[in-house]
């Protein structure tokens, strides 16, 4: 008998990364014939593009009755659980774990990032409904330091994105930039990797990718601004509004990638495609540490030529064997659909 599944997080919003995991985990779920609901901030999205039932995150009723109807209630993949980009969205996601809780279903914490909770009152509700969760695995060692200290028993698994399916590949002969907004970019950082992309590739084309265009777009299109005012006849196209399926299959045909997002980095290696790391956040540094990548940092002053040096030199066959090689771990979350 089909278990039913309720699945919570940042979904229906264009996060790459958010929907990548999603994808995975429904891709997971159906080689159990689970039937699935996603909470979601655009249910129509999320149903088209996942061929799965979907409701409005904010739909307080209609989640309460489709976890009250559920078996399972899943919350993650993702940073779900932490109050430093808002107490409010914490309280959200706590608040539907407590319906799991409430309605006696199984609840499981997949693969997040748990923490900082600075709010004392919210600290004390985590620690209390994880305590109750059937499961929990998260992703990096900082969040199972903080649930040891909690006495919560949870499991350290990798990104579930090393299991994203890929698809064969067809190279184009193109270099993807790949950018985001954040506090730290800045124009002396865009200006530096413009001039040294026109030097570099000259005679290849140039495809800014825009991962969720209300983030990425701006940045995207001032880049390409500026490759322009160095060499007005650069084959250069910005690439924006695709889905999620859509941007892996683009992403899956360069050769070369330059790249903010983490789930991106990731993918292209997977996908072999030699690549160099804008190291705007600490878990950017260590994936390009873990595979050996070159990081470009915030300040605009690093030797270019190095670095696009470093890039060229890089194995695809190497990055795509390790990034291949490292398969997330499904056995505790399996469990819960086998029996």
């Amino acid at each position: 008998m089909s278990k039913k599944v309720v699945i919570s997080g940042y979904y229906g919003y264009g996060n790459f990364g958010d929907e990548a995991i999603l994808y995975t985990l429904i891709q997971k779920l159906k080689e159990f014939d689970a039937d699935v609901t996603v909470i979601s901030g655009n249910p129509r999205f999320t149903s088209i593009n996942y061929y799965v039932k979907a409701v409005k995150n904010f739909s307080f009723s209609k989640v309460a009755g489709v976890i009250k109807q559920s078996d399972i209630l899943i919350s993650g993949g993702g940073s779900l659980l932490q109050d430093v980009t808002s107490l409010k969205s914490l309280l959200y996601y706590l608040w539907v774990i407590w319906l799991g809780i409430r309605y006696n279903k199984q609840v499981i914490i997949f693969a997040q990032g748990i923490g900082p909770v600075n709010n004392p009152v919210a600290a004390f509700i985590t620690r209390v409904l994880l305590k109750k969760c059937a499961y929990v695995s998260v992703r990096d060692e900082n969040s199972l330091k903080l649930l040891n200290k909690w006495n919560i028993n949870a499991e350290l698994v990798c990104d579930p994105i090393y299991s994203f399916p890929l698809a064969s590949t067809v190279n184009t002969h193109s270099i993807g930039i790949q950018l985001r907004a954040f506090k730290t970019m800045n124009d002396k950082l865009l200006k530096s990797l413009a001039s040294q992309v026109v030097k570099d590739f000259p005679d290849i084309k140039i495809e800014v990718l825009s991962f969720q265009d209300s983030v990425d777009l701006e940045v995207c299109n001032k880049f390409a601004q500026y490759v322009k005012s160095i060499n007005h006849n650069a084959d250069i196209e910005v690439i924006s509004g695709l889905s999620g399926k859509s941007l892996v299959t683009k992403l899956s045909t360069l050769d070369y990638l330059v790249g903010t997002r983490f789930h991106a980095l990731l993918l292209a290696m997977k996908f072999g495609i030699k690549s160099a790391a804008i190291n705007y956040d600490i878990k950017v540094e260590k994936l390009a540490d873990e595979f050996n990548l070159p990081k470009i940092s915030m300040t605009g002053t690093d030797d270019m030529d190095k670095i696009f040096a470093a890039m060229r030199y890089e194995s695809s066959a190497e990055l795509r064997l390790k990034a291949n090689n490292k398969v997330f771990d499904w056995s505790g979350f399996s469990e819960f659909f086998e029996k």
